[in-house]
């Protein structure tokens, strides 16, 4: 009985032993992934972000000689709008992306001089009621040439569709006539835009980085486009995290084409930005 006791002692002690190791080897094993797993690591991944944009540059109907500005003749001020982008990272390195970004203000003011849009002339001392829309849409391939624990660098290209429309409409009584004028523009179009996107974490913990990218094209005769943004940001919890930072949201230029009734864009969006971040 006490050799038999000896080996179920023995047994015992010797499956605790292995036991032992197992989840010792186990923890050992669990901190050296963490170790090596990226602080950026996720599946998908939604931004939003509020823009407190700028907006400068002019647009010219698609048979006029003169050119509208969007301060000084439609009062295009400061105003806040909103954007997002939704991410599929489907691989470590390898991302699917849709982007948003719209803006659709409307102004009124008095006219201080005379131009002409869309064969529509408009005189000085006239109350007008303008609409600026400019909206663009990506769908979007993203690779990280270079991706580590603390961050990556990325490229990505993206197809563009920008949408924007110009009208102004104007209302005056001379005696007892009453004067009105109306016109629109506007433009669809679809451009290629390629450049970097970088992700880097401050310290060796995720709780602060910083981000940003810069995308743009040119066109030729037919215009460009460049639009950058740059943020700080701090991570709340392993899905969430808040930024703050600046952009130049975009600048459009797409060149007027009486053949094709193409209005003329030369519209530079650019200010302060904050947003959230929800990760999975």
């Amino acid at each position: 009985m006490s050799h038999q006791n000896s080996g179920k002692k023995c047994s015992r002690l010797f499956l605790t032993l292995g036991l032992t190791l197992f989840a010792i080897l186990a923890a050992v094993t669990d901190a050296r992934a963490a170790e090596h797993e990226d602080f950026d690591s996720y599946k998908i991944r939604i931004s939003g972000n509020w823009f407190y944009s700028n907006p400068t540059g002019t647009i010219q109907g698609s048979a006029d000689n003169g050119t509208v500005d969007v301060q000084k003749d439609m009062g295009f001020n400061s105003y806040s709008t909103f954007g997002g982008k939704a991410d599929w990272k489907f691989t470590r390195k390898n991302h699917l992306y849709f982007v948003a970004s719209i803006f659709d203000q409307t102004r009124q003011r008095t006219l201080t001089r005379t131009f002409t849009f869309q064969g529509q002339s408009f005189t000085a001392g006239l109350a007008i009621s303008s609409e600026l829309k400019s909206q663009i849409y990506a769908v979007g391939y993203q690779y990280d040439i270079i991706r580590r624990k603390r961050g990556h660098l990325g490229l990505g290209i993206q197809a563009d569709i920008f949408d924007s429309t110009g009208t102004i409409n104007a209302a005056a009584q001379a005696g007892n006539a009453n004067l009105a004028a109306s016109a629109k523009g506007s433009f669809l179009v679809p451009l290629p835009v390629a450049g970097p996107q970088y992700r880097l974490y401050l310290t060796d913990s995720p709780k602060v980085f910083i981000e940003g990218d810069i995308y743009g094209m040119y066109f030729f005769g037919y215009g460009n486009f460049i639009s950058s943004s740059n943020s700080v940001g701090v991570t709340i919890n392993r899905h969430f995290s808040a930024l703050a930072g600046y952009a130049l949201g975009s600048r459009l230029v797409v060149n007027d084409d009486s053949s094709s009734k193409r209005i003329g864009v030369n519209l530079t969006q650019k200010g302060p930005t904050a947003g959230v971040q929800v990760s999975f």
